[in-house]
């Protein structure tokens, strides 16, 4: 399911001044960090499309030998979203230009770590609109 992603980068040397010069990093969502951009896409899409706690993803990837601290997710999902904000700045500036806006805003129980009963808003479905003046 996973992979190890390895970079080879050369190194070349001039005889005649004796300049080292040496390819550049490949560019990363997270600077000087391990996640690929897949692992990231795969934790946030895990946590925010599946509603897979962080918890959660801890346990999987300890079944696939890889240890990975919740802490660490949820570092790399702080720094993801910031990354992800001029995204998410400009579908805000596309969707409220529109003059009707519908939302699903359907309450999701969560379950707690630990616990046997789902905690979490049980009220129905809400929806809501935006007109213009």
């Amino acid at each position: 399911m996973f992979t190890v992603e390895q970079h080879v980068r050369g190194k070349w040397a001039c005889r005649q001044c004796e300049t080292l010069t040496q390819a550049q990093v490949p560019a990363q969502v997270i600077d000087k960090g391990i996640p690929t951009a897949g692992l990231l896409a795969h934790v946030m899409v895990a946590k925010f499309a599946d509603h897979l706690p962080l918890y959660r993803q801890e346990k999987i990837f300890g079944r696939a030998v890889l240890a990975i601290a919740r802490s660490t997710l949820v570092q790399w999902v702080g720094q993801t979203g910031v990354r992800l904000q001029p995204l998410v700045d400009a579908l805000r500036k596309a969707v409220l230009k529109q003059g009707v806006i519908h939302a699903d805003e359907t309450p999701v129980q969560m379950l707690a770590p630990g616990e046997k009963k789902p905690i979490g808003p049980t009220s129905g479905p809400t929806a809501a609109r935006r007109f213009r003046h």
